[in-house]
């Protein structure tokens, strides 16, 4: 890729950010490549591809929409009715997000074997939505066992155990091949330590298993070490996945920034989840270079179930943040800002709360109490 010019060199130093101005040196010599960047916009309308998803997704993305009406925010949503049990994300959805470039959905519902392909993964694929991240934090007034658990996941999202690799050698043996290359260990890793250096973070933390799969997790591993090594105020830290989750459950506090391979990171991110209050309030997308998706961070019941979708009681606050990261994606971090305010005041207040938060509120008293504290 070409170095910057100057003018746009110009304008990433002059643009207000909340993580320190890079020095003349760094930001010559390297190229900002991360999509998700705090800066102000121009204030245009952006339309933005949504994805109300299956079971809970069409309830907390109304409520989404809700949000950002009362916000007056510069958004506008683009509908598209899609399911998991689809073979295929139809082609008017793909050229939508194409032309977006920006995608917000719900849940959508994979089935457990049969050999039907998941439409999160050919999505993340299609779109080189290589980057997952996954922001769990303590937030106030929700109680948990652990207090100053700030972890950001960075989950490699295009190979790996996710390569759909798989073949019935003979009837009752089945291959399933785990890919991995030094380009996308490389990007993912770079994508960790840009972020880390863009947010003011301290530490990234490797998470393999090349004690046992040497070559697959060794070459992740030596792709970490190469890209840290370029990064020398940020600390480096490598640790084993089982170990990772051990230490995890009894002191996640430890942890700052995390990147790991495709099935690791799923694994990690919905246990970070559930350590800081559950991942219905933990927000997260899956960013490329040039699109990116945001959803409810965990995975983890992101379509609920019968009764919660009939008493209409989802949890909508992941969805909630997720939006508020979106919203600064696109360059309006004022907006973002407000959204996450009013989230925050509600969960302190503590008197609106669904069932998994302790509470018995509906969705929409949920929406109605983060529309009353917007201002």
């Amino acid at each position: 890729m070409a170095k910057r010019t100057l003018p746009i060199l110009k304008h990433f130093l002059t643009s207000p950010s909340p993580s320190p101005s890079p020095s003349p040196s760094h930001a010559l010599t390297s190229v900002r490549s991360v999509t998700y960047m705090p800066r102000p916009g121009d204030g245009t309308p952006r339309a933005v591809t949504l994805i109300p998803g299956d079971g809970i997704g069409p309830l907390v993305t109304d409520a989404v929409e809700q949000v950002m009406g009362a916000m007056h925010a510069p958004v506008y949503f683009e509908r598209y009715d899609v399911h998991g049990d689809m073979k295929s994300m139809p082609p008017d959805v793909m050229d939508s997000i194409r032309k977006n470039k920006v995608c917000l959905k719900g849940g959508l519902k994979t089935p457990v074997g049969g050999g039907v392909s998941s439409l999160n993964v050919q999505l993340r694929k299609e779109l080189d939505l290589y980057a997952s991240l996954v922001h769990c934090f303590n937030l106030k007034g929700l109680p948990t066992r652990h207090e100053n658990v700030d972890i950001v996941v960075i989950r490699e999202n295009t190979e790996g155990e996710y390569s759909g690799l798989e073949h019935e050698v003979v009837p009752g043996v089945v291959e399933s091949l785990k890919v991995m290359t030094k380009f996308c260990s490389e990007r993912i890793a770079k994508y960790a330590f840009e972020y880390a250096y863009l947010n003011n973070r301290k530490v990234v933390t490797a998470v393999h298993k090349a004690n046992i799969m040497k070559l697959a997790d060794g070459l992740f591993l030596e792709s970490c070490r190469e890209i840290a090594s370029k990064y020398p105020g940020i600390k480096y830290n490598e640790i084993i996945v089982d170990n990772c989750c051990m230490q995890l459950v009894s002191k996640p506090e430890q942890f700052d920034v995390m990147v790991t391979p495709n099935l690791y990171g799923n694994l990690v991110a919905n246990t970070a989840a559930g350590i800081a209050g559950g991942t219905g309030v933990m927000p997260g997308g899956n960013v490329g270079a040039d699109h990116a998706v945001f959803e409810q961070g965990a995975s983890a019941g992101n379509v609920g179930n019968d009764k919660i979708l009939e008493q209409k009681k989802a949890n909508p606050i992941a969805l909630f943040l997720s939006s508020a990261m979106m919203l600064r994606h696109l360059q309006f971090p004022s907006f973002a800002d407000r959204l996450e305010t009013s989230v925050k005041r509600v969960i302190a207040e503590g008197k609106y709360m669904t069932k998994d938060l302790g509470g018995d509120c509906t969705t929409q008293e949920i929406t109605d109490a983060v529309i009353a504290n917007l201002n």
